[in-house]
């Protein structure tokens, strides 16, 4: 299974689905990354931490312990 964190900068990927419970999932289902959603990963900290992405027209910073929650195809 691939996550977040393993995606390569400049690429784009797909949503396949949320790991985690209650408040965690909730926070990143509120910053709009939900089932579905296209992601593209613009660019990442010198070191490593946060990862910058651009999710539905608007640009998030994202951890990579978050990053590690969201499954991708």
């Amino acid at each position: 299974m691939a996550t977040l964190k393993d995606a390569e900068v400049g690429q784009t990927v797909k949503v396949k689905r949320l790991k985690g419970e209650g408040a965690i999932k909730r926070r990143i289902m509120d910053m709009g990354i939900t089932k579905g959603t296209e992601i593209y990963i613009r660019k990442v900290a010198p070191l490593g931490d946060p990862i910058e992405l651009n999710v539905r027209g608007y640009e998030l910073s994202l951890r990579k312990t978050d990053a590690e929650m969201i499954e991708i195809e």
